[in-house]
């Protein structure tokens, strides 16, 4: 069966009917969580800095583990490697979150602009559908992108705060996207 855009775009539209309530919830759950990054950015920052630390190395240990486990397999310089790298990456973010802030934020430019480009494409793709909170897509997408470059026209000296701040900011407007989709459209009060 070939799925056309049409038959995409409807089931789309559908999900988002069918799905309202876990989208609304999800978004008030950004917006608030968005705000304290705000309210606290250098906190955020460094928790954003430390978990990030702690996924790789818990990745790295986990992909070393695997990596000595099945050393027949094909690649096991690749995989060895790849563990080491997150290894050593975690520790060193870990060891010292207030260097590694600046490392994450260059992760998150890109991110930003990646995601905000992604958003804008949802945003024209939806647009044409009933639901009307496409706009705020857009403009989710729209400020996604404004704020990676404002991070970097910033960088190096704003990264401590910024990535907290930036993080909330995005957090927020991507909450109030998703809660303008949910109310743009009608509950689904079919059964069965």
């Amino acid at each position: 069966m070939v799925t056309t855009p049409v038959d995409a775009s409807q089931s789309l539209a559908k999900s988002v009917r069918n799905h309202r309530n876990l989208f609304l919830v999800e978004g008030i759950v950004l917006v608030f969580l968005g705000a304290l990054a705000i309210v606290v950015p250098l906190f955020a920052s460094l928790i954003a800095t430390v978990f990030f630390g702690a996924i790789l190395l818990t990745s790295g240990v986990v992909g070393l583990i695997a990596t000595f486990r099945a050393r027949s397999a094909p690649g096991f310089t690749w995989s060895l490697l790849s563990a080491v790298l997150g290894i050593v990456t975690g520790a060193l973010l870990l060891a010292s979150p207030v260097r590694g802030t600046i490392s994450l934020t260059v992760i998150l430019i890109a991110f930003l602009f990646v995601e905000g480009a992604v958003s804008i494409m949802y945003a024209i793709k939806h647009r044409t559908e009933e639901s009307g909170g496409w706009g705020w897509v857009l403009a989710s997408g729209v400020i996604d992108i404004g704020l990676g470059a404002i991070l970097y026209a910033g960088l190096p000296g704003t990264a401590l705060w910024a990535l907290g701040l930036l993080i909330g900011i995005n957090m927020v407007f991507g909450g109030w996207s998703l809660i303008a989709l949910a109310l743009s459209v009608r509950p689904n009060t079919t059964t069965g």
